[in-house]
């Protein structure tokens, strides 16, 4: 039987730094992929098309949801998110982890269709350290960065309901974090049930009786 990858949810505050420890992770985990999301906003300076997301107008976004495309949507700060289901099924069906990068809303809609998904919370070191990082980035105004350190004192409050924890305070320690579950995840009872069958069968099977 061959192997079936594990979905890696990895959520957190806007700032909390979970694109660059995806983005490391990534580059250094062999057998592991990034699910694309689909989002009505528009790119910014530093993003591609079809690499950082999908990026569609609301009438394709619709469309998407219509025709029962996405795993799971939502509307954040304005703009429409989704996950597209049939890129996991074929990834994992393939062997193939795959990381996805989704708000608290997101991950729990996935988790309730997908219960065995492995779920990340990043967390930033303090409430100040994430104000400086949204500042320093100079990516939104300031009236959004007010709205997303609002968002994030929502947001902080779910950690509970997440398997893992990582607080974001030194990036190397953080994708080490990261990439320890997923290795770890790869060696869980049910992953490897197929190949062990295998094995214990050139043992005479479970029931073999010492000789």
């Amino acid at each position: 039987m061959p192997p079936t990858g594990n979905l890696i949810i990895v959520s957190g505050p806007s700032g909390a730094g979970k694109s660059a420890i995806a983005t490391l992770v990534l580059q250094r985990v062999a057998g592991v992929c990034f699910s694309v999301s689909y989002t009505t906003r528009p790119p910014r300076d530093n993003e591609r098309d079809g690499v950082h997301y999908h990026f569609v107008g609301k009438a394709e976004f619709e469309a998407l949801v219509r025709d029962h495309h996405l795993l799971e949507w939502a509307e954040v700060y304005g703009n429409f998110y989704g996950t597209a289901g049939k890129f996991i099924d074929d990834r994992l069906g393939g062997g193939e982890d795959v990381l996805l990068d989704v708000d608290v809303q997101g991950a729990r809609s996935i988790r309730a269709l997908r219960p065995e998904a492995i779920s990340v919370f990043i967390l930033p070191p303090s409430y100040q350290v994430l104000k400086s990082r949204l500042e320093n980035r100079k990516l939104d105004k300031d009236y959004v960065i007010e709205q997303r350190l609002r968002i994030a004192r929502s947001e902080m409050s779910h950690y509970r309901e997440y398997d893992y924890l990582i607080i974001n305070e030194d990036l190397e320690s953080s994708v080490a974090d990261l990439q320890a579950i997923i290795l770890g995840s790869r060696c869980r009872r049910a992953n490897r049930v197929g190949a062990v069958e295998s094995i214990v069968a050139t043992f005479g099977g479970l029931n073999a009786q010492n000789s």
